[in-house]
């Protein structure tokens, strides 16, 4: 139900928000706004690639989780801004405010457990020694064969 109201009512509003800020500055310098802000989403998310690479080339110098929440919402940030829409533009640059990220992960940490688990244990290692030879059995073999046994 919460997805069909995003989809129904975001829509609606942003529609409105049109039609209201329009009405106040004009249509042209409506159009420009929109496309500036999908500018700027692009410019985010572009960014956001260049900042990632250049955090893993450098060696990661700062938490995982860190580093992946700041990117996610960098991430999001940008795809709202692109969408063309005064509420997902408003709701974008919310997310690219520190401290308001912050608050994010501190509500979203006191809802969630992290679990860590090691899937390496050492003594899931077997050594061995193997040689591959030739087969020694004819692919074409009948005894080899599937047999269709459908009436």
């Amino acid at each position: 139900m919460p997805a069909l109201l995003i989809f129904v009512l975001l829509p609606l509003i942003e529609i409105a928000l049109f039609i209201a800020v329009g009405g106040q500055i004009g249509v042209a310098a409506t159009l420009a706004l929109i496309l500036l802000s999908a500018m700027a989403g692009a410019s985010v998310l572009r960014g956001q690639q260049a900042r990632a690479v250049a955090v893993m080339q450098g060696g990661l110098r700062m938490q995982p989780g860190t580093f992946l929440a700041e990117g996610a919402f960098r991430m999001t940030a940008g795809l709202l801004l692109i969408l063309p829409g005064f509420l997902t533009d408003a709701l974008g640059l919310a997310l690219l405010v520190p401290p308001l990220q912050r608050t994010i992960v501190r509500a979203i940490g006191a809802r969630t457990t992290v679990v860590s688990t090691r899937t390496y244990r050492r003594d899931d290692v077997f050594e061995g020694e193997f040689t591959e030879g030739p087969s020694t059995r004819d692919p074409l073999d009948p005894d080899r064969r599937v047999e269709d046994h459908r009436p």
